[in-house]
């Protein structure tokens, strides 16, 4: 949706307290989830605030330029659904929310993200894909918990440094970002601009292990440079057709 947008947009609804709770889902599980996904909104409801106790809140696919500040009141949050609105920044507030598992901020306006999102300590997936990032704050290096980052669609053209410092780790989308290489010959060009894993070497078998190494040795024989995807250890690449953020982000259940 961010991509292509036209400049004029459809009038904006609002939503009333009582049709914000009537959008609040029970799973089977006791997950308390504000669904408000697909609703033309503009501006984030005030008066959520009063449902500030929900688990999961669903903001996706709105014509949302902003979020408030009284997000930092839905402090018990577990998963919060931002994807596919308007949004060119995030609130200081963002970093208040410490029961944080998962965010999506796929397809906005995105051009920076604010220091304060390395305080969501417990956060394990976090989704950047098609937004306008260079760069990602240090404090990143702060989300020891990170398991899955989604930079796919962006204007990264090396790989983000304060990745390296998390060691729990295990996938990086880079998909269509501008990342450069050598010029060498095609049979041995690398994108750089696919997935990639982090595993750990006890968990390859022997010839795997081999393949991996062998490799990452092509890798080293072409990349010369300082700031390269070298920095990762154990790295393989792997195009498999990933769907893009626009066709829909999963979203891991967390118990």
């Amino acid at each position: 949706m961010a991509k292509g947008k036209k400049i004029k947009q459809a009038k904006s609804k609002t939503i009333t307290l009582k049709e914000a709770q009537n959008c609040v889902e029970l799973t089977l599980d006791g997950v308390r989830r504000l669904n408000l996904s697909f609703k033309e909104v503009a501006t984030v409801p005030k008066c959520i605030q009063k449902l500030c106790e929900m688990d999961e809140l669903d903001l996706s696919r709105n014509l949302i330029a902003k979020v408030p500040d009284f997000i930092g009141n839905f402090i018990r949050i577990r998963v919060l659904d931002l994807h596919s609105n308007y949004l060119e920044e995030l609130p200081v507030t963002i970093g208040r929310l410490q029961t944080l598992l998962v965010l999506n901020l796929c397809n906005n306006r995105l051009t920076s993200l604010p220091s304060e999102i390395g305080l969501l300590k417990n956060l394990q997936t976090l989704n950047l894909g098609i937004n306008q990032l260079e760069s990602l704050p240090s404090s990143i290096s702060a989300l020891k918990e990170l398991r899955h980052i989604g930079l796919s669609d962006n204007r990264f053209t090396r790989f983000p440094g304060c990745l390296r410092k998390l060691s729990n780790l295990e996938r990086v989308n880079l998909d269509r970002n501008p990342i450069a290489t050598e010029e060498v010959p095609s049979n041995e060009s690398l994108m750089m601009a696919e997935r990639l894993y982090l595993v750990q070497e006890s968990d390859l078998c022997e010839d795997c292990l081999n393949k991996c190494q062998t490799e990452r040795k092509k890798v080293e024989d072409v990349e010369n440079r300082k700031e390269t995807l070298l920095g990762i250890p154990n790295l393989v690449t792997q195009k498999d057709g990933e769907r893009r953020c626009r066709d829909g982000f999963h979203l891991k259940k967390h118990t």
